[in-house]
């Protein structure tokens, strides 16, 4: 990870446009997943142009599919964005790092822009290793898709968290035998164990 940016790691998103399939196919010809997120050596390896995205990954991408050819689908980039910590965040990475496999997550919405060959294009907003930033998006019903984190990123991640964040202990519960019973009032009901008595007194 760059030195002196210790909370601060610049991504490229890669968006992969791939021919719908079914009955689905009535309503649109393509469709737009998350494919990537790419930092350090695999992101530098690129050799990107200062222009901004989308940028096709393959030599074919934006270019009209030969005649008896099938659809193809295409990648294409999308550098300047950033995975950010922050100190207030840490349980969200920490639920992160719990997981089975850690993961990127990436918020994208549909762009007015056009790719060059003239279909609409997507744009992604933001990048996050939170999972409380990935639930908050999703709960506001926007597009949210994960990516398996790189090795990299992963041991960068945990030396963050596992340097800031102290899980809290988790506090004992009490046994139900000794919690205090309750009608459905809510007031105090205590139990007697002895005989009940009939009514005018013991039995003869």
């Amino acid at each position: 990870m760059p030195a002196g940016a210790p909370n601060r790691v610049e991504v490229a998103v890669v968006m992969r446009r791939e021919p719908v399939s079914g009955p689905m196919s009535r309503w649109q010809s393509w469709r737009w997943l998350l494919a990537d997120v790419l930092t350090g050596e695999a992101l530098a390896a690129l050799d990107l142009p200062a222009a901004a995205g989308p940028l096709p990954l393959e030599p074919a991408a934006g270019e009209r599919v030969e005649r008896g050819e099938p659809d193809q689908a295409s990648h294409w980039l999308y550098p300047g964005l950033a995975l950010e910590l922050h100190p207030d965040d840490l349980e969200g990475y920490y639920l992160n790092l719990s997981s089975p496999q850690p993961c990127c997550w990436v918020m994208w919405r549909p762009d007015e822009a056009v790719l060059p060959d003239g279909a609409p294009a997507p744009l992604p907003q933001i990048a996050t290793l939170s999972y409380h930033d990935a639930g908050r998006w999703l709960d506001a019903q926007e597009r949210v898709e994960q990516v398996p984190a790189p090795a990299a990123v992963i041991a960068w991640l945990a030396a963050y968290v596992e340097s800031r964040y102290r899980p809290e202990p988790k506090r004992r519960q009490r046994p139900a035998s000794f919690q205090s019973l309750a009608d459905r009032f809510g007031n105090p009901v205590s139990i007697s164990t002895g005989e009940r008595r009939r009514r005018g007194g013991d039995a003869a």
